[in-house]
């Protein structure tokens, strides 16, 4: 093995795999990439929300928006909604949009809202996007160019389409060899690096950096370079999830953000599709058995989905440890997805910290082997800090909730409350999160997200010295009527879109 970096191998492929292996070989041209896949071994494809930041991703990557939208049987994503989780009354819904206002103006427009007797909403109060949401309208017309929009999105994507487009992408259009066999073992380097993979056919297939993309196996990370486990269990209770694919109703509205459902030990996610929904039953093991969560989630189908048949549903079950590695990159192996770490799906941190990996690798990216435990003592400090905040802004959700049963009432218990949220809780009864509280460049969840989530949630955020700003939210309700009369629905978007497909046009 050389000293310069030049042959990158991933372990693992997902969406984890292929999201590493097109986003490194379009940002480091003149790098060899290899991604090594077991051809047998399906990946868990339940990641179906993504943040904004998938836009410069796919940008970067070179996929054209509206053939990501066909292939990936996609749709817009604008925000979350949180039905349920204060008291579970008919009106308790709250959104956390991904259009958040000016910094400089979140505590005039929060004033505002508060001295006009908080009328409707907070999010409704202060971005058109809540509106925007509220009718199922797309977040762009189809004449602007890529991945631009009048609001800001993300998407939401079938899983298992979207790791098959970007091995499509990257193997036929960026150079990516692609190797499907099973790794054995490694042979290390005399200064304990991994030198080669062992391949079952006995092929030993050598690198300069390894990605360990091998999902929950972790086969590289620990098995071979013996990273620890941190446990966040006794933060995070949720450890399994039930999941169905709902098909919909031809014209049927498309939802524009992904809706979280409280139920008595966990949440429900449900994510609309073109052609279906993606919903699942999310919940803690030790306060709920899984055939009431089946239960749960066959009523939710009922309830929530037109003419879907619960009863010929089979959910697939998923179980999950929470935590993540004490070190994410030992010596030349870096952990990215799974691999590294996971935390319930709510807020879809999942896909967006392999999105961050990339960009802090591909960004700092080691020339030579000299540098690359200077690059990893910092890549694991940035990734502590930023699991850690993960981990903080989910119970954040839970935290506030008055819920009585009992799964409700240990999410609140103190000892439960990682330290650094308990005291901003006490900051925040009496001065609003600031940028003071979130100082890093490139926070996950900023200031603007925690005020979304304490105003949701019913806790009064003060705002001593702000000055209302009434006519500003004036503007907002204008912005937002001109919004709603000016977007499609996205139903007729995507239905647009298909159209106008080339596979469309090919007579039968």
């Amino acid at each position: 093995m050389s000293n310069a970096v030049q042959h990158i191998v991933i372990v693992g492929g997902g969406t984890a795999g292929w999201l590493s292996a097109c986003l490194l070989a379009a940002r480091l041209p003149g790098k060899r990439i290899t991604l090594v896949e077991a051809p047998d071994i399906p990946t868990i494809g339940v990641g179906e929300g993504t943040w904004p930041t998938m836009r410069e991703t796919l940008a970067t990557i070179g996929i054209p928006e509206a053939e990501f939208l066909e292939q990936c049987d996609a749709a817009f994503k604008q925000g979350s909604r949180f039905d349920g989780w204060r008291d579970g009354s008919a009106e308790d819904s709250y959104l956390h949009p991904f259009s958040a206002p000016p910094a400089a103006e979140m505590r005039e427009l929060a004033a505002a809202w508060q001295a006009g007797g908080k009328q409707g909403p907070f999010a409704a109060a202060i971005t058109p996007q809540h509106a925007i949401c509220a009718a199922n309208l797309a977040p762009r017309q189809r004449a602007m160019p890529d991945y631009a929009g009048a609001l800001n999105y993300g998407y939401h994507l079938d899983a298992g389409k979207f790791a098959a487009l970007l091995m499509r992408h990257g193997v036929g259009r960026l150079g990516v060899t692609r190797i499907a066999a099973h790794v054995i073992g490694v042979s290390r380097a005399a200064n304990g690096d991994i030198a080669a993979l062992m391949l079952r056919d006995g092929e030993a297939l050598e690198g300069d950096l390894f990605l360990d993309c091998s999902g929950q196996a972790a086969i590289l990370i620990a098995g071979e370079c013996g990273a620890g486990w941190i446990d966040r269990s006794d933060v995070s209770f949720n450890d399994r999830a039930l999941a169905v694919q709902v098909p919909v109703e031809p014209g049927s509205p498309i939802a524009a953000q992904t809706i979280g459902t409280a139920h008595e030990a966990g949440w429900l996610w449900d994510i609309g599709l073109p052609t279906r929904r993606g919903i699942g039953c999310v919940y803690a093991s030790r306060f709920l058995s899984d055939e009431r969560a089946e239960e749960v989630l066959r009523g939710y189908v009922a309830a929530k989905v037109p003419g879907a048949d619960p009863a010929s549903l089979t959910p697939r079950k998923l179980a999950f440890k929470t935590g993540h590695r004490d070190r994410f990159w030992i010596g030349n192996c870096l952990a990215v997805g799974l691999s590294a770490g996971f935390i319930e799906p709510l807020e879809a941190s999942a896909i967006v910290l392999i999105e961050l990996s990339l960009k802090a690798l591909a960004e700092n990216f080691p020339a030579s082997r000299a540098s690359m435990d200077i690059h990893a003592g910092r890549f694991n400090e940035l990734f502590r800090y930023r699991w850690d905040r993960v981990v903080e802004f989910l119970k954040l959700h839970y935290v506030p909730s008055q819920r009585t049963e009992s799964y409700w009432l240990a999410q609140r218990s103190p000892e439960t409350i990682p330290q650094r949220l308990a005291e901003c809780l006490v900051l925040w009864r009496e001065q609003p999160p600031s940028a003071w509280d979130f100082p890093r460049i490139d926070e996950m969840f900023p200031a603007a997200s925690q005020q979304y989530v304490l105003h949701g949630m019913g806790i009064p955020v003060p705002l001593h010295g702000a000055v209302p700003s009434p006519a500003r939210l004036a503007e907002i309700t204008v912005k937002s009527r001109a919004l709603a009369a000016a977007l499609p629905t996205t139903r007729d978007y995507l239905d647009r879109l298909a159209a106008q497909s080339p596979a469309a046009r090919i007579p039968a």
